[in-house]
């Protein structure tokens, strides 16, 4: 362990993030509070690709780093919507690009933390969407409340997760779950994505921390053989950086051909995000189950302004198997 090291990592100035060190453990825990929006902002990304590079400067420092979110209510909504609206309608194609690289560098870090002697865990209390759940799918072990949701929702916008969604759901699920996800936009509990193999355990809302504690000690006292492991398996289904970089430019093009209403969608679903940071009841999850059956009937209540009727069968739209 190098001293010098640990102390420069949790001296730094953040923002956005909350450090916080066990020693016998060499367990770095980073809690993530971003305003606004609890989303993946540029500061936000810029705050935890330092804290990555600077375990990967220190070798041999860190054993376990855990990620989790000081936000009640909400691990983290993803994409920055209302960034995304602002340089759709600038044509900012090159902006565009190089927010999807900053995220795919942080997926990319954790794909490859294992190579760097360090096990990951990540604990989801709360919503997640979009970005979010994406970067939570390539830690080693993934933890989730029970009351916590999650889903990939760009399509009722006409947009895809193009921060390794794709990549990421396929190898831990499969193509028929990662197609389910992606192109239906619907939302998820915990126990389902527990069932799809995208969690790896579940326990009841407030237990979370209990939970990191047992899978921290449990990996341990067997780290090097758990590591090395995890490193086979990544090697046996493989993800290429150069692959997440394809995507991530698909979706910037794609996103230049968002429509005046697919932008107003967006803007709607980040006002929900910024009600719910907030402390409202309501907050982004119920606006994407509105804009669910919006799709459903037809309809864009955003401008009252209706171009199909409601469909029979509705229920097939609400309810979640």
């Amino acid at each position: 362990m190098n001293p010098g090291g640990l102390a420069f990592l949790l001296g730094r100035p953040y923002k956005y993030l909350r450090l916080e060190w066990r020693s016998d453990l060499a367990l770095l825990r980073v809690r993530t509070c971003v305003t606004p929006i609890q989303c993946y902002s540029l500061a936000g990304l810029a705050e935890m690709q330092r804290v990555l590079d600077d375990i990967a400067a220190n070798p041999g420092l860190v054993r376990h780093l855990v990620l989790s979110s000081d936000v009640t209510g909400v691990f983290n909504f993803g994409g920055d919507l209302a960034l995304f609206v602002l340089l759709v309608r600038a044509r900012d194609l090159d902006s565009l690009k190089l927010y999807g690289r900053r995220c795919i560098d942080l997926v990319w870090w954790l794909e490859n933390a294992a190579r760097r002697g360090v096990h990951t865990t990540v604990l989801v209390q709360g919503d997640t969407l979009g970005g979010g759940l994406e970067s939570v799918l390539p830690f080693h072990r993934v933890i989730f409340e029970r009351s916590a949701q999650a889903g990939f929702p760009e399509v009722l916008f006409n947009l895809f997760p193009g921060m390794g969604a794709w990549n990421f759901t396929i190898r831990k699920a499969g193509f028929v779950v990662a197609n389910e996800m992606v192109l239906s936009g619907r939302l998820y509990t915990a126990e389902q994505l527990f069932r799809r193999g995208l969690v790896d355990l579940v326990v009841d809302d407030g237990e979370g921390e209990d939970a990191i504690d047992t899978v921290v000690r449990q990996v341990d006292p067997r780290l090097r053989g758990t590591l090395a492991a995890l490193q086979a398996q990544r090697s046996a289904a493989p993800i290429t950086y150069e692959s997440l970089k394809e995507i991530v430019d698909q979706w910037a093009e794609a996103a230049l051909g968002l429509t005046t209403r697919d932008l107003r969608l967006m803007e709607r679903l980040a006002r929900a995000q910024v009600r719910k940071v907030g402390g409202a009841d309501e907050g982004a999850v119920d606006e994407i189950r509105r804009m669910e059956l919006d799709t459903a009937w037809g309809t864009e209540r955003t401008g009252q302004t209706v171009w199909g009727e409601e469909p029979t069968g509705i229920t097939q739209w609400t309810q979640l198997s």
